[in-house]
């Protein structure tokens, strides 16, 4: 029995329910970004001619897990709060780049600087991480899925790391208080021509040899 559920990156906030709806033989599209299986369903619509698929790409995701009223309907980037977008930058530096709490402000102050200021880079990496560990142990009874990507969270066989985590994550959330102060956390730290030369020399958009997905506006969470 196929699952059918597309990866979340390393799941801030589950929106599965456990030994339920992830309950499958496997699951092949698992290891995917939402990102870019989004990317592709906007691709077969344009290319291939199904035009259901646009529709089903435009769709705003949702758990559908509370009835829908006239006035709320449940929105998946609401309860996370934060972007899918985001998720996809996040789960990368996460995953591929095994960036911890310190290192992840570091690289999005630089990716972001131009849109956030650091204050506001903190409580984005803070808030992921926090549900990054309240989750993470859901990881170990995901469905296996189809390997098809680097940036896969299937715990069976790929993502070996621990699964038990201290949420508080004391001096990490610490140091990056510190580092706000340092860059005076309530102003903009970088201006656009100084990100432009940053992309320039670096040659992937990423700030400081990082390659994570675009994330449109990171402004969409606040």
């Amino acid at each position: 029995m196929p699952d059918s559920g597309p990866s979340s990156a390393p799941y801030p906030k589950s929106l599965q329910n456990m030994y339920d709806c992830s309950s499958a033989d496997i699951n092949p599209i698992g290891s995917i970004s939402k990102t870019d299986l989004r990317t592709f369903l906007r691709w077969a619509a344009t290319h291939l001619g199904y035009s259901s698929l646009a529709e089903i790409e435009a769709a705003p995701p949702t758990a559908e897990l509370e009835p829908i009223r006239s006035n709320y309907s449940q929105l998946d980037e609401v309860d996370m709060g934060m972007t899918y977008d985001e998720l996809s930058v996040y789960g990368r530096m996460r995953k591929i780049f095994r960036c911890g709490p310190v290192s992840m402000f570091k690289n999005l102050c630089y990716k972001w600087g131009t849109i956030l200021t650091p204050k506001e880079v903190g409580d984005k990496v803070k808030h992921f991480f926090k549900y990054y560990s309240i989750n993470r142990h859901k990881m170990t009874v995901l469905t296996p899925s189809y390997h098809a990507e680097s940036y896969s969270p299937e715990d069976n066989r790929f993502d070996l790391r621990q699964f038990l985590y201290n949420v508080k994550w004391p001096y990490q959330f610490r140091k990056i208080d510190e580092l706000v102060d340092e860059l005076n956390g309530d102003h903009v730290a970088i201006t656009k021509s100084t990100c432009q030369e940053t992309d320039t020399v670096d040659g992937d958009g990423g700030g400081m040899g990082v390659v994570a997905a675009g994330a449109g506006n990171p402004k969409a969470g606040l």
